[in-house]
């Protein structure tokens, strides 16, 4: 298999990013995974270097601590290793009411938006010409269940950061966000916490591509807008949602 490039995956222990993670390697990318789960992110690991040609490479970290963020970059760099693409997947949800303690906002602000901003911070001086940034908004930057107001804070600044970040670093690297909507990650936790799908045929229902969404589907469109074919895409957000934003609902 033709060795393409090193690929960094945050949060690629489990759910969308392990997912990210596996189709990355699966196109003969070396696959660098950074987690803070070191259980999901050795099991990753061994499953990518397993596969025929696969190669891959753990480090735990934590994306929302910038001296461990800045201390893997120093290692990638020590290893000499040149990123081609950056996934920016970490990311914790969680309800934040407004009676909530100031710390649950600044840990799901601090890992979905600070974290992003630190990876690239520190990753890019490793990135070669011609690269691509990834970041993984939601279709909660443009629209909300109650409470969620800090993960609704935080995908919609990865939204904004963005296109800020491909004016910025562009043309040398390319930089667009993926929107998931409803997407079932049952079946990609780390081995422990694994378990069957609980859909129902009215949640697929929901959905004018007929099913709820799949970590697989994330990733096909991450490995598109890291291709060459999507060299002409920067400062975009697809969103990935089955249609569900678009469709409108009454109540019966």
């Amino acid at each position: 298999m033709e060795r393409r490039g090193a690929a960094l995956v945050t949060g690629g222990g489990r759910g969308i990013g392990r997912a990210i993670a596996e189709a990355f390697a699966g196109k003969g990318y070396q696959v660098i995974i950074l987690e803070r789960d070191e259980v999901a992110g050795w099991e990753v690991q061994q499953l990518i270097r397993d596969l025929p040609g696969g190669d891959c490479l753990l480090v735990p970290a934590d994306v929302g601590d910038e001296q461990a963020v800045r201390r893997s970059a120093e290692d990638l760099e020590r290893r000499r290793l040149k990123l081609s693409v950056l996934v920016n997947n970490a990311g914790v949800s969680r309800a934040t009411p407004l009676a909530a303690p100031m710390s649950d906002w600044d840990e799901v602000v601090g890992i979905n938006l600070r974290g992003a901003y630190l990876a690239v911070k520190y990753f890019v001086p490793l990135m070669n010409s011609g690269s691509s940034i990834i970041n993984i908004a939601s279709t909660r930057a443009g629209m909300s269940e109650q409470d969620w107001h800090a993960y609704a804070a935080a995908k919609g600044g990865l939204a904004a950061l963005t296109h800020s970040l491909a004016v910025s670093l562009g043309p040398d690297i390319r930089v667009n966000s993926v929107s998931p909507g409803w997407i079932d990650v049952t079946g990609w936790q780390k081995g422990g916490d694994r378990q069957p799908g609980r859909l129902r045929p009215v949640d697929h229902a929901q959905h004018p591509a007929g099913r709820v969404g799949r970590p697989e589907d994330i990733a096909a469109a991450c490995l598109f807008l890291a291709s060459p074919e999507a060299g002409f895409i920067t400062g975009a957000n697809l969103v990935i949602d089955g249609g569900m934003t678009v469709k409108m609902i009454y109540a019966e």
